[in-house]
């Protein structure tokens, strides 16, 4: 596989690692889903101001109001930190000179 599709493999699989958890491996609930940023994106929750971003996020992407996230529901975090991400790299390599 290419480099693209094996981080997109690792996308799909860490969802599924965490949703999988309480036994529905389709959906992530509010405890799966705090524990999959905690191990996956500590550094993302560390910056956080809010001590119930976890909430926040869950309820700000949950499309259905179900109370958890699929995947689909979950890209957009994925997505949106990614947007975050590049944009510091920009910043970084115009800083440096990089390209």
């Amino acid at each position: 596989m290419t480099e693209l599709e094996n981080c997109m493999e690792s996308l799909i699989k860490i969802f599924h690692r965490y949703a999988d958890e309480d036994g529905d491996a389709t959906t992530l609930t509010k405890k799966e889903l705090k524990k999959l940023m905690e191990a996956e994106l500590p550094t993302f929750l560390k910056t956080q101001k809010n001590p119930k971003a976890v909430d926040s996020i869950l309820k700000d992407l949950d499309q259905n109001k179900d109370d958890k996230l699929d995947f689909e529901e979950f890209l957009p975090l994925v997505v949106g930190l990614s947007m975050a991400c590049e944009k510091c790299y920009m910043l970084h390599n115009k800083k440096t000179g990089k390209k």
